[in-house]
């Protein structure tokens, strides 16, 4: 079928917005007609090159929500009709890594950048006569997507789409990574650094975990004001401004658990967020920088002498199949803002607003509507 989607087709150009051609979904694929897809620093990870990808044209987009309009041979899980959130690491349950628990890290995510589809390494999305690589091999920058069954989680039909898709990758990660990766326990002082979607949904996870204070930083006045709604008990400008505070706050403890959200990682910075992790304390680093980027600055003996860890986190260590329904029956019983996190809604056609607002920080996350128009 012939629809639309954004293209990138360089690194460091504006999002095109054009005609593309997406296949029919094959053996143990779906169709999804999507309805709304959030505004993810990931994805301008895409423009930059941070993230690279092996050719243009890229169909950005990896975070979204829709209904399934058509199946295909051997997809037993879902019918056309169902209500589904996109995983943006699919989930199979059957390799190493999901058999030992860790569904987030599934060996299928080695090909989320590739382009090519699971179920026979071929391409779904063409455009001006040439492949494209859709984003986490979903690209919800398009009204249609095929994807593979893996990579979708059934929802209650109820669910606004706008909020639900944010547990496709931003809630998830920053949620899960307060409660299964840092394993924040009740008493525990909590830092935040970088307040976006992954930190807002990172404090909401310190604060249902129990956490006495929680500490954000972010440089964005308005983002610190954000975050106090969503449960901060102190904000910061940066780690220099929120150093002696925390010094007298914790009795000179410093925080235990400290999780760094930022949507651009440097590593010139990890000693900064190291300083004040508390002794035997975790560093959790959920922001993505360059992805060819070693360069790091860190006290090695201060990370002996004070047995601190420092743990890396994908999509929040969760189980995308079950993680992603909870978290939606949170927000149900309103244990969990989603609203509150969706600063503003686009069309496709303003994707390029949407970024510029994200990267000026005017945004704790976008979110792009489909309407019928679209379809």
């Amino acid at each position: 079928m012939k629809t639309k989607g954004a293209l990138l087709w360089g690194l460091n150009e504006p999002w095109s917005i054009e005609e593309i051609e997406i296949g029919d979904p094959r053996k143990g694929e779906v169709k999804v007609r999507v309805e709304a897809a959030g505004i993810c620093h990931s994805d301008h990870h895409l423009v930059t090159g941070a993230s690279p990808m092996p050719a243009f044209p890229i169909l950005g987009g990896h975070e979204g929500a829709g209904v399934v309009t058509e199946v295909g041979e051997g997809v037993d899980r879902y019918v056309p009709g169902d209500h589904i959130v996109f995983s943006f690491i699919p989930a199979c349950g059957h390799c190493p890594a999901c058999q030992e628990g860790y569904r987030n890290l599934c060996d299928l995510g080695a090909g989320l950048l590739m382009g090519a589809s699971i179920s026979d390494g071929s391409f779904r999305i063409r455009a001006r006569g040439a492949d494209a690589y859709p984003m986490s091999l979903l690209g919800t920058f398009s009204p249609y997507a095929v994807v593979h069954q893996d990579s979708v989680v059934k929802i209650d039909p109820t669910i606004p789409f706008e909020y639900a898709c944010l547990v496709g990758c931003g809630v998830t990660t920053g949620f899960g990574s307060a409660v299964h990766t840092a394993d924040i326990q009740p008493g525990h002082d909590v830092g935040v650094v970088g307040i976006g979607g992954v930190g807002a949904a990172a404090i909401q996870g310190a604060v249902r975990a129990g956490a006495r204070n929680i500490v954000a930083i972010d440089p964005v006045p308005w983002k610190l004001e954000q975050a106090k709604k969503f449960g901060a008990t102190h904000t910061f400008a940066s780690v220099a401004e929120a150093m002696g505070p925390v010094v007298e706050l914790t009795h000179g403890r410093m925080l235990r658990k400290v999780i760094v959200t930022a949507g651009d990682v440097k590593g010139a910075e990890l000693d900064s967020w190291m300083s004040i992790t508390a002794k035997a304390g975790d560093c959790v680093l959920t922001g993505v920088g360059n992805l060819l980027d070693s360069d790091v600055t860190l006290t090695l003996s201060m990370l002996t002498l004070m047995q601190k860890s420092l743990r890396g986190s994908i999509f929040g260590g969760a189980n995308p199949q079950v993680d992603i329904p909870m978290l939606l029956s949170l927000y149900q019983n309103q244990q969990l803002d989603l609203e509150g996190m969706v600063t503003r809604t686009y069309a496709l056609e303003q994707i390029n607003d949407a970024f510029d607002d994200m990267l000026d920080g005017r945004n704790i996350r976008g979110v792009i509507r489909y309407t019928e128009a679209d379809w």
